[in-house]
């Protein structure tokens, strides 16, 4: 399935249409980063797109590279070339009035620059509006989503378990699942919202490695290569016999993402109570995915399901000792970490065709 003027078009209009609902007297709206970038059409260049009130079509204005951006754009009329943030001023003027853009990620020097050549009213940010609005998916944003569903599946089910081989190490196990992901159809990259989060192939870990402390926001844990590449995987951590293998990965394919968690038992079979730890998140993964329905709210969802849970249960649970985290599931889209957030907080309904990840997990010592 191919990305269409038609669905560049109605991106366009549910977007002026948030923006004179929660922002009545915006006049512009500038977008620097490259995923809003491509939500809003089709390419991830040196550019910056501007949308203006009244007016249905942005403005999409390109330093590097102009060409690439026409051969990839649906609407490439849009596209203009620009070597200076003055060539903008004979297609849009110069005053941008109240702007609106996303503050969560243009660096502040970037923003004083393009400030210099406008006149600017207020400046606001619009980094949640642009989530909110891209969290309910299209039937071309669900198409991929399967896709990269289905082949993540594919590869955690049927093929990673053929690459363990006893003496390996965490960092040859995360080189050859990254081999694997790219033949499986991964598009080489997982973006994230939140600032400085990198990650390569996953979050992946043999044994207790998998409880170490890590700056990501996640319930896992990873030793990593080095203190300077904390994701890569350990070169002198080994494969054994009574391993637990952790791998938590996103997938993506056409930009859009799957996001799934795998844990593995390499040469031997779990004792009971590894087993029934297991099957108790498998438990409130299924029952918290009944209850996000439309117009559920995803902050009750949570209290409800962690009231479920023991004090026993609970520690350790959704990360190890002091490092849980305070949520159940997250969105899922053009990065891994979008909304809605099943946690407390997130009062805004459910809606259909939200898509969410939900992975709960529970830390075991010496496991």
């Amino acid at each position: 399935m191919k990305l269409t003027e038609t669905e560049l078009k109605n991106r366009w209009k549910k977007f002026s249409s948030l923006m004179d609902e929660r922002y009545p007297d915006w006049d512009s709206a500038v977008i620097f980063s490259k995923v809003n970038q491509y939500y809003f059409v089709g390419t991830m260049q040196d550019a910056l797109l501007i949308f203006k009130k009244g007016r249905l079509e942005p403005g999409y204005y390109v330093r590097r590279s102009y060409d690439r951006a026409i051969m990839e754009m649906p609407v490439a009329d849009i596209a203009h070339e620009m070597v200076k943030y003055s060539d903008i001023l004979e297609h849009e003027g110069d005053c941008l009035g109240n702007m609106y853009t996303e503050l969560e990620i243009v660096p502040v020097a970037t923003l004083k620059r393009f400030k210099k050549r406008f006149k600017v009213t207020t400046v606001s940010s619009i980094d949640y509006d642009i989530m909110d609005l891209r969290s309910v998916k299209s039937e071309y944003e669900i198409h991929w989503q399967k896709k990269a569903c289905e082949e993540h599946h594919n590869l955690l089910i049927n093929t990673v378990p053929a690459l363990m081989k006893e003496g390996m190490s965490e960092a040859e196990f995360v080189g050859k699942i990254f081999e694997s992901m790219v033949s499986h159809g991964y598009q080489g990259i997982t973006r994230f919202f939140r600032f400085g989060t990198e990650l390569i192939a996953g979050q992946i870990a043999f044994g207790t490695n998998s409880l170490l402390p890590t700056s990501f926001d996640g319930p896992g844990g990873a030793m990593g290569n080095s203190p300077a590449s904390p994701v890569t995987g350990s070169r002198t951590r080994k494969l054994k016999k009574g391993d637990i293998v952790f791998v938590d990965c996103g997938f993506g394919m056409e930009g859009y993402n799957s996001d799934k968690t795998q844990v593995y038992a390499f040469g031997f079979k779990p004792d009971n109570m590894i087993f029934d730890i297991h099957k108790r998140c498998m438990e409130i993964q299924s029952i918290t995915a009944e209850k996000m329905v439309p117009g559920a709210i995803p902050s009750e969802i949570y209290s409800e399901v962690m009231a479920t849970l023991s004090d026993e249960f609970l520690e350790n649970f959704m990360g190890y000792k002091d490092r849980q985290v305070k949520f159940l599931g997250h969105g899922v889209g053009l990065q891994i970490d979008e909304m809605p957030v099943i946690a407390k907080g997130f009062n805004a309904p459910l809606v259909e065709n939200m898509t969410i990840a939900l992975e709960p997990k529970k830390g075991i010592e010496g496991v």
